[in-house]
């Protein structure tokens, strides 16, 4: 485990600065060549993570922080490809999965590997995984199997695309969610209107962001917000105490993953944003 973050109360936040706020919940840097990167977050004990299989096969191994004999002993795994085409293999049976495709792997599964894309080519790979009290199949899922909706509209800069991947509406999980969101051209807030959700945590991955543009994320208490400058390929741990919501100086993507007691996708506390401060 590269870096374990502890649970932080919102009015512990309230006092951080700047390098406080980015130490506590922005992760920076996910993908290092040929190597596996792991962060665990206290909330809802989820494990953020990035594989970079550049010139060699990359196995996901169990590490002190878990005290288990194996990484899939007691939890379960999303993955989702976010560059280039790739394979994963689990438990001897391999896995293409292309590019913003995503795979569920069960708990129990023992050995986990992360192949190089087509032609050899770096191939990264994003992942979420929580605990898990029972065990379901491993299973791929497709851009087209995904239950996909869109929302927002140009006028007001926000129409989106969501793709819900890893849901209790497409597959049974334990307590994972995964999906993604694409911005349309001209449009540059997710999430908006904002909303949080106190039965389960957020993690957001924000990816496709142009060379030399930014997506500023907005967190915190409706009524005592701060916010996040984030780059490309770089994730935000989001509370359930905490809205999310963002803005790019482009349009750009970002996945979303849950954890939590609530399979409930629509399990959420709306706000006003006239009343955001």
């Amino acid at each position: 485990m590269n870096q374990v973050r502890h649970a932080i109360h919102p009015d512990d936040y309230v006092g951080k600065n700047t390098n406080q706020l980015r130490e506590s919940f922005l992760i920076e840097s996910l993908f290092i060549d040929d190597e596996a990167t792991m962060i665990y977050s206290h909330f809802d004990r989820i494990i953020i993570g990035g594989v970079k299989a550049s010139t060699k096969n990359i196995s996901l191994h169990t590490s002190d922080p878990l005290k288990s004999d194996f990484f899939l002993e007691r939890r379960e795994l999303g993955i989702i490809c976010v560059g280039n085409n790739g394979k994963v293999t689990v438990d001897g049976v391999s896995y293409s999965i292309q590019y913003k495709e995503a795979l569920y792997i069960g708990r129990g599964s023992k050995e986990i590997v992360f192949h190089p894309g087509d032609n050899k080519e770096p191939c990264l790979y994003y992942f979420n995984s929580t605990p898990a009290h029972a065990v379901y199949p491993t299973r791929k899922i497709s851009l087209q199997e995904a239950e996909t909706v869109e929302l927002g509209s140009l006028e007001n800069s926000n129409h989106r695309t969501i793709r819900k991947l890893i849901v209790n509406s497409v597959l049974p999980t334990c307590q994972l969610q995964m999906g993604l969101t694409e911005l349309k051209p001209g449009s540059v807030w997710n999430t908006m209107p904002p909303h949080t959700h106190d039965r389960r945590m957020e993690v957001y991955f924000y990816f496709e962001v142009p060379a030399n543009q930014m997506v500023c994320h907005f967190m915190g208490p409706a009524e005592e917000t701060r916010h996040l400058w984030i780059k490309n390929n770089q994730a935000v741990i989001s509370p359930p105490w905490s809205i999310h919501c963002g803005a790019g100086t482009s349009n750009y993507s970002f996945i979303w993953g849950m954890a939590g007691e609530n399979l409930d996708y629509s399990d959420m506390d709306a706000i006003v944003p006239t009343t955001l401060k």
